[in-house]
């Protein structure tokens, strides 16, 4: 998102503050695998310049998805991406904060509202989510019927630390294993991750910590799978839950951190001497499986029928690829196969 540098670097303090905001807020969309629009970067300089305000930005996009009838699917996940990409930006622009569940809830309903149909609710059902991180397990969420009891219980714990007793690195993980709980608990069927990134962004902000912003806009998606790992055993895959890679993001974005934050590390069957899917260096990826990969970034809920229209190829070669991708830790299906999509996992 080098598209907002030049305010970043060179702009007033309100330029920079709000350039800050709308890089986090787009980076933010990666952690469920949705792209911002050409249109909303192009409407978010304006609102950097001061031509107008968060709210006509919002306007803007309400009559921009208005306008658009008969979307197909990838459309409707950027029409997500851009509108709670601007409700990222409006809250982490405002000077307003409260330690609380409700808050919580509140973050959710405000990103969510025309969106999710439970935004700013407590999710009513267990659920799982298949990982990649963790070769398709999931973590175990809390009961549905817990979660309220949860919250209160963690926020009071929290709220009851005596930071003054800690050195910087102390409190920065003390803060990170009480972020790590609150995102295991779920507390929302859908966009629980995003919810979570901004209540920690503006509880660290409270604190009065400067936030090294590019940490989530450029690594939202190593962040959401560190957080899994961070919540995540197998007595029979001989894994343990682990915070390290968590507390290397957040020491990167609060005390000037210098960890490589690679995603593959964090796969449960990683060994530093494998060969694949890296060898010397680069990744051993063939060009069909490039242009399916590039193919799926553009529409994650393509059909197989309409890859292989796409690509020239057979559906069954469409399916061998993405097996092939998928082995190799490329490619991930989300939400199973009848609603799911193809998330392409960025190995850096």
């Amino acid at each position: 998102m080098g598209v907002f540098d030049e305010y970043i670097k060179g702009g007033t303090p309100s330029q920079k503050e709000k350039s800050l905001a709308w890089k986090t807020a787009i980076g933010l969309q990666d952690v469920d695998g949705l792209k911002a629009s050409e249109y909303l970067i192009e409407t978010a300089k304006q609102n950097i310049e001061g031509d107008i305000t968060i709210a006509q930005v919002k306007d803007l996009l309400d009559s921009y998805y208005r306008s658009k009838s008969g979307r197909q699917s990838a459309e409707e996940r950027t029409e997500e991406a851009d509108k709670v990409s601007s409700r990222i930006a409006e809250i982490l622009t405002e000077p307003t904060f409260n330690f609380s569940p409700d808050y919580l809830l509140q973050i959710h309903s405000r990103l969510f509202t025309g969106i999710f149909k439970e935004a700013g609710i407590i999710r009513p059902y267990n659920i799982t989510k298949k990982e990649w991180v963790l070769d398709g397990d999931t973590v175990l969420y809390s009961s549905y019927d817990m979660i309220k009891s949860t919250l209160e219980y963690d926020f009071r714990e929290e709220r009851n630390t005596d930071y003054s007793s800690l050195n910087a690195l102390q409190a920065v993980r003390q803060i990170c294993r009480f972020i790590s709980g609150l995102w295991q608990i779920h507390p929302f069927c859908e966009g629980n991750t995003r919810t979570t990134a901004v209540f920690a962004i503006k509880y660290l902000r409270s604190f009065g910590f400067e936030i090294d912003n590019d940490s989530f806009a450029e690594n939202s998606w190593y962040f959401r799978n560190a957080l899994v790992r961070a919540n995540y055993s197998s007595y029979y895959k001989n894994v343990k839950a682990t915070p390290v890679f968590l507390e290397h993001f957040f020491e990167n974005l609060l005390l000037g951190g210098k960890h490589e934050l690679k995603n593959r590390e964090m796969h449960i069957t990683y060994h530093p001497a494998d060969a694949s899917p890296l060898q010397n260096g680069t990744l051993n990826v063939t060009s069909d499986e490039k242009t399916l990969l590039k193919v799926l970034r553009e529409d994650p809920k393509a059909t197989q029928d309409v890859l292989a229209s796409r690509i020239g190829k057979s559906v069954r070669t469409v399916k061998r690829l993405t097996s092939s991708l998928t082995c190799k830790g490329l490619l991930v299906r989300e939400n199973g196969k009848r609603n799911g999509f193809w998330k392409v996992v960025e190995i850096h």
